[in-house]
């Protein structure tokens, strides 16, 4: 997969495709059906298949301090969209000044001007251009104009629940990892480096690796947790449970993310990892010793081990 940032980006000489836009953030099952549409037409018509999405969120830029909780990030998102078979990714920087771009010249200046766009596949609830006067409508027109065609793609829901980023980070933020894992189509993933914390763990017995993430990352609920902690260059992921609050017992105040790995004794200390949510195992307590918690440490260990087997 080719990786463009920006439309100005698109070689001379660029023939015809089949483009979609959007954020695409989760790139969950209802964006995967929208660009293995896409991906399916590019192959019916013999062109390329083109991905066009933004960075940063546009909500940031649009009204600062909005910025949602990612749930994918940009590496992360464009691994995901690569396995889906498509041919370019297009990551146009989102600016103020492209935010005022009127949804005509929008059209014109990226479907039309760089991406000589044959067809257009979109969700029926796509917006574009300054304040997000244009939809799908507007493109239907203008592709009328302008000779390319426009697919709607169909929302994807199951059980009566539509199937959209906002849903699924209420699922995470409410500590919902099964329900977020059915929408995604695979578990909610978090990454972070890994730094020292206060080696409270190692005392007890269970050392974790204390996760440094991304200020926007959509970390679910306070509680703990099964994953599968996934280290770069490793094939085999490795069972962990993990902690997400302030450590009550230990009147901590800064929310943290604790991954202990079972039967690992290395060092992970500055690595990169990620964690695969498997299932919220309890929530967070407080306790009046010692010994109780690490008791209870050793059940949330078998339980993860159960529930990640």
């Amino acid at each position: 997969m080719q990786r463009w940032r920006g439309y100005e980006a698109a070689p001379g000489g660029w023939g015809r495709s089949v483009v979609t836009i959007g954020v695409f953030d989760g790139v969950h099952k209802g964006h995967q059906a929208t660009i293995g549409h896409a991906v399916a037409r590019a192959r019916e018509l013999g062109v390329k298949s083109v991905v066009v999405t933004f960075d940063p969120h546009p909500a940031e830029v649009v009204r600062p301090g909005s910025h949602p909780a990612v749930l994918t990030e940009p590496a992360r998102k464009a691994e995901l969209i690569e396995a889906l078979g498509v041919d370019v990714l297009c990551v146009v920087p989102f600016t103020p000044e492209f935010s005022r771009l009127p949804a005509e010249e929008f059209v014109h200046d990226i479907l039309v001007e760089h991406l000589h766009a044959a067809l257009v596949v979109v969700g029926a609830n796509f917006r574009f251009g300054h304040r997000a006067a244009g939809d799908v409508a507007l493109l239907e027109r203008l592709g009328r104009t302008f000779g390319f065609g426009v697919e709607g793609a169909p929302l994807v829901a199951e059980a009566g629940t539509v199937f959209s980023s906002t849903y699924i980070r209420s699922c995470v933020d409410a500590g919902d990892v099964v329900a977020a894992a059915a929408a995604l189509g695979r578990p909610h993933r978090v990454e972070g480096v890994v730094v020292r914390g206060d080696q409270r763990g190692r005392e007890l017995g269970y050392p974790t690796a204390n996760l440094l993430c991304h200020r926007y990352a959509a970390i679910p609920a306070d509680g703990v947790y099964a994953a599968r902690l996934v280290r770069r260059g490793q094939r085999e992921p490795l069972a962990a449970a993990v902690s997400i609050g302030t450590n009550p017992t230990f009147s901590g105040r800064e929310r943290r993310v604790e991954a202990y790995a079972l039967d690992f004794t290395g060092d992970l200390y500055g690595e990169r990892l990620a964690l695969d949510f498997v299932a919220h195992l309890r929530e967070q307590r407080t306790y009046d010793s010692i010994e109780p918690l690490v008791a209870q440490i050793a059940e949330d260990v078998e339980r993860t081990r159960r529930a990640v087997a």
